[in-house]
């Protein structure tokens, strides 16, 4: 029996390493989706858009694809599949690009920010690619699986503003038009790499066990997970969002801008190979406390001038502290429900950090055209001061629900 155990995980491995090397493919060539709309959305913006304060909603619009997407995704997984809603999320990444190309060379911003929302629902699709990697494989293997399909984020990172360097003057005077042809070229690569995952449907019975949803979210333990990952990932997209534009108003060139966004990406993903590991040793806590801090350090950097370096310095530290931020965030949601309950929950706790990441995408575009860059860092503070109070808050109610427990087991001897 027990060789019969061996031979099956085998198997499984040998399946579920065939898919890592797809989906950390996919994963590059989605993530070059995401570099392209944010190295371009907000010049492209400011560019078609009536007003300026208008120059970021292409930004929002894709944030809010992104959490319009999130809960669709999770369900079409759940009842066909998750090969199904990639192949599903490649498609419209494919029409993306071409209605963008199409917007920028014919001047009309409010499908050019449709384009960017259906950008924002194939990056929805994307969020799933490093927890499909798990599916099927040994309780072994599934972390260095999740590492390897994290690994393809900092490629992206590389191909994304790269692809935007070398074909943003291919079609002049249209900007970036041709930029967006091919990265509708790219998504259909992804498409043909993604068909050739081969994954194992969920159980019927995970579509309605465990508790409640509403039970759930009502957790202490889950409302402290949450509102860390909402502080962590939006305040990095309001920071992100921003910069690009910020740059070209302080004088700097696309390049610059390019250059910066390259390098956030990277340090959003490359930490990700130790930030397990941390989170193993240290606590998820302590983990999540020090990328709240690290995106503070980031907004005071970009608080201290407009140079080059001070924009790619901000970018870089901000991407390392989401990351610890965010994995972190993601770390202690996953303590907070039972297995068959992880569907809705996950997509659930997605929701809710993309829906706020929209809400910041839309107020980063007024705060910069209105108030200048300085502010767009400066709200920073509040939020990350917050998420550290409830983080010490939830440490020193977690050592006190131990303490407790280990008096009752081991209660003083009376006299």
């Amino acid at each position: 029996m027990l060789d019969v155990t061996a031979s099956e995980e085998i198997a499984d491995d040998a399946r579920a390493r065939s898919n890592v090397a797809r989906l950390a493919a996919a994963q590059a060539l989605t993530g070059a989706n995401s570099a392209v709309i944010f190295a371009t959305g907000s010049i492209v913006g400011a560019t078609l858009a009536p007003s300026m304060s208008l120059a970021t909603v292409p930004l929002s619009m894709y944030v809010l694809g992104l959490a319009a997407g999130t809960l669709p995704t999770g369900a079409i997984s759940r009842r066909h599949g998750r090969r199904v809603a990639f192949v599903i999320g490649t498609g419209i990444g494919a029409l993306t690009g071409l209605l963008g190309a199409y917007a920028i060379l014919h001047s009309l911003f409010w499908l050019f920010c449709g384009a960017t929302f259906l950008g924002g629902l194939y990056g929805a699709v994307a969020q799933s690619y490093r927890f499909a990697a798990a599916d099927g494989a040994s309780h072994a293997f599934r972390p260095k699986a999740v590492s390897l399909v994290m690994a393809g984020g900092v490629f992206a990172g590389v191909l994304g503003p790269q692809l935007v360097q070398w074909t943003m003057d291919v079609w002049p005077p249209y900007l970036f038009a041709f930029s967006f042809v091919v990265q509708a070229a790219v998504a259909l690569v992804a498409m043909a790499v993604v068909v050739g995952v081969d994954l194992p449907k969920p159980a019927a019975a995970d579509m309605h066990a465990g508790r409640p949803l509403s039970e759930i979210v009502r957790q202490p333990r889950f409302i402290a997970a949450a509102l860390c990952g909402i502080i962590a990932y939006p305040m990095m997209n309001l920071v992100m969002t921003s910069a690009p534009l910020a740059m070209k108003l302080c004088g700097l060139t696309i390049s610059d801008s390019n250059f910066g966004v390259q390098w956030h990406i990277v340090a959003m993903y490359a930490p990700s190979f130790v930030t397990g590991s941390l989170i193993a040793r240290f606590g998820a806590r302590p983990v999540v406390a020090l990328g709240l801090t690290l995106e503070a350090v980031a907004a005071t950097i970009g608080l201290s001038g407009i140079t080059a370096m001070h924009f790619w310095a901000t970018l870089i530290v901000l991407g390392i502290g989401w990351n610890f931020g965010f994995v972190g965030a993601s770390a202690l949601v996953l303590e907070t429900h039972r297995p068959a309950e992880r569907n809705k929950v996950q997509a659930f706790n997605d929701f809710l950090v993309f829906g706020a990441m929209a809400v910041g995408s839309f107020a980063s575009g007024q705060l910069l055209a209105n108030f200048g860059w300085s502010a767009v860092n400066m709200v920073v503070y509040p939020p990350v001061a917050l998420g550290l109070v409830v983080l010490a808050l939830t440490s020193f109610a977690k050592r006190r629900r131990a303490r407790l427990e280990t008096i009752d087991e081991f209660p003083e001897p009376s006299l």
